[in-house]
């Protein structure tokens, strides 16, 4: 199944991290990626499991019709993804996004206290559609509007 980027934020490393009723995140319509890190010049960069939020823009149209702040990086996302079904994206799943990089999702994201603040919305009533974690296996160059496919791991 091949979709497309169709969003990226990211927090910068300089600013505020906590900003008053909003995530710290700035749109970009071309990141680099770091395989074991995540996303250049990102604050949360920092390697792990959790390198990067990654959200589907149909599941972002679900919770914006349900009264939550869905625009770019209101739900806490870096990548929204479009044309994925939504049940490829299991732990161990890889995604190709553009040309070379692959990103592995890691575990579902489940929200945060920092989320209900922003959201005025308890986690739970997200529960299961705040899509994955993922780590970056392959680095390279990401752009909104990018190709991205499911491939084998």
């Amino acid at each position: 199944m091949t979709g497309r980027v169709e969003s990226i934020v990211y927090a910068p490393e300089a600013g505020d991290p906590k900003p008053a009723g909003h995530f710290a995140r700035v749109p970009s319509d071309r990141v680099a990626l770091t395989a074991g890190a995540g996303i250049d010049g990102d604050r949360k960069a920092v390697g792990g499991g959790r390198q990067l939020n990654v959200m589907l823009a149909e599941v972002m149209a679900e919770l914006a019709a349900e009264g939550f702040k869905a625009g770019p990086g209101e739900l806490g996302e870096q990548l929204v993804l479009s044309g994925i079904d939504r049940a490829a994206l299991t732990r161990g799943a890889r995604v190709r996004l553009g040309g070379a990089a692959v990103i592995e999702v890691d575990i579902p994201r489940t929200g945060c206290a920092r989320f209900e603040a922003i959201q005025g919305k308890p986690r739970s009533a997200a529960a299961g559609r705040l899509g994955v974690m993922a780590r970056v296996v392959s680095g390279g160059p990401v752009a909104v509007g990018d190709a991205v496919e499911v491939v084998p791991g």
